[in-house]
């Protein structure tokens, strides 16, 4: 086989890659695009033709009825803000610091510490639903939202990632020598760990809010007054009537609960892939 052959052959295999890849990229980006135009549409549309790509003029009408319930959007859009942020800063930061003391210190229940983060990874959170909100319910914080938060910092998941990633890629060399020159235990963290850490934090802030955004369960569960709901509770109650279900004003609430964590991915997306290549599950 020629040079100019294998230049053909190689082309040849770019554009199928290239051509794959678009398509893919059409078809993820397709469920959004119904959501959004169908956000512009009325009722009577989407229940005639559910799949369009041509945008109406009812997004007014639409917004009109979403602020006419008896909850307020832009409060909820808040309430979900404050709840993912805050919990996943606590989520990232105290895993990261758990993870920290696993990968630098030695001490004696060390490895039946691990196995016990890791056994808890296999109990389901639903599990524990029950005797977490009795507990909630006799301190008299069932309508707090440092409930949804403060949970977030014991993260088994987060703490079994960060600590696969901590091994390979931060050197207990750069620790000592911290400490030689009397640094203390948090600023050698804050300053040194936590910027090596950055690609992975980055990855796991990006599915810890998504995560959190998301969470519908915990808050219905937790939260009874309609000051506090978050943007899913007020979409799932976005049903209307018994006689009627206003579509396009629930497409409208799906696009403003969707439109942050898009937000994130774009301002974070060039972390997910240096994070998972550097800090995939090495032993």
């Amino acid at each position: 086989m020629n040079t100019k052959t294998k230049k053909r052959t190689s082309t040849g295999y770019m554009i199928i890659i290239y051509a794959v890849c678009i398509f893919l990229t059409l078809l993820s980006l397709f469920p959004f695009t119904i959501m959004i135009v169908n956000s512009t549409r009325s009722t009577t549309q989407i229940q005639q033709h559910a799949v369009s790509l041509i945008p109406s003029t009812y997004l007014l009408k639409n917004m009109a009825i979403l602020l006419g319930k008896s909850f307020n959007p832009f409060r909820g859009f808040l309430n979900s803000v404050i709840i993912s942020t805050g919990a996943t800063i606590c989520a990232v930061y105290f895993s990261t610091l758990t993870a920290y003391g696993l990968v630098v210190y030695t001490w004696r229940m060390k490895r039946p510490f691990f196995s016990f983060v890791m056994a808890i990874m296999m109990i389901p959170s639903q599990v524990t639903m029950i005797g977490f909100y009795q507990m909630v319910y006799k301190v008299h914080l069932t309508n707090n939202m440092l409930m949804l938060i403060l949970p977030a910092i014991a993260s088994p998941a987060m703490v079994f990632f960060m600590r696969q990633y901590m091994i390979p890629a931060l050197s207990l060399e750069i620790i000592q020598s911290a400490r030689i020159d009397g640094a203390k235990e948090f600023f050698i963290f804050n300053r040194i760990a936590l910027p090596i850490m950055k690609p992975a934090i980055a990855t796991q802030a990006i599915f810890a809010f998504v995560t959190n955004w998301n969470n519908l369960f915990t808050p219905l569960v937790l939260l009874t007054d309609n000051k506090n709901y978050t943007m899913p509770i007020m979409v799932s109650l976005l049903k209307g009537d018994i006689y009627k279900t206003e579509y396009g004003s629930i497409y409208l609430g799906l696009t403003l609960t969707v439109l942050p964590l898009i937000a994130v991915y774009l301002f974070l997306s060039k972390y997910i892939i240096a994070g998972v290549a550097l800090g995939s599950v090495k032993g």
